[in-house]
């Protein structure tokens, strides 16, 4: 976790810090995988790149949905956080049909306090993954 500079000299509630996790794969452009913004975590989108290789593993959309989901847990847990204290997440799909399957994997994760979600489909993305999730926590 690293600091980012404060919008204004003096005013901590405004500084925002980078979260990262040598368990969860490093951005794939400009951007952190994870913000901690006063009580809130924001966690970037995630697809299904496996941190070890940086490449984007094989395999349906459970097996996706399960790297995904376990690259958010890597995050989450470097910023000292759990599945339990995300509060919304948003679940980008490339083919709805896909669903079920989906959520089937994501219900392993989100056991108690399940957060609010919004599901849709792209048209595209990144890296031609079939799921990319991404997620605002209490900090």
């Amino acid at each position: 976790m690293h600091a980012l500079p404060a919008q204004r000299a003096g005013d901590e509630s405004r500084v925002k810090h980078a979260i990262s996790s040598p368990g969860a794969p490093k951005a794939i452009g400009p951007y952190s995988p994870a913000i901690r913004a006063g009580q809130l975590l924001f966690v970037s989108g995630q697809v299904a790149i496996d941190p070890a290789t940086s490449n984007m593993i094989t395999g349906g959309i459970a097996d996706q949905t399960r790297r995904v989901l376990d690259n958010i847990g890597e995050l989450l847990l470097a910023a000292g956080r759990s599945f339990g204290d995300v509060a919304r997440t948003t679940v980008f799909l490339a083919d709805m049909n896909d669903f079920a399957a989906m959520n089937e994997v994501y219900g392993r994760y989100f056991t108690e306090n399940k957060p609010a979600r919004a599901t849709v489909q792209a048209a595209r993305l990144p890296r031609d993954a079939k799921v990319e999730i991404e997620c605002i926590a209490i900090a």
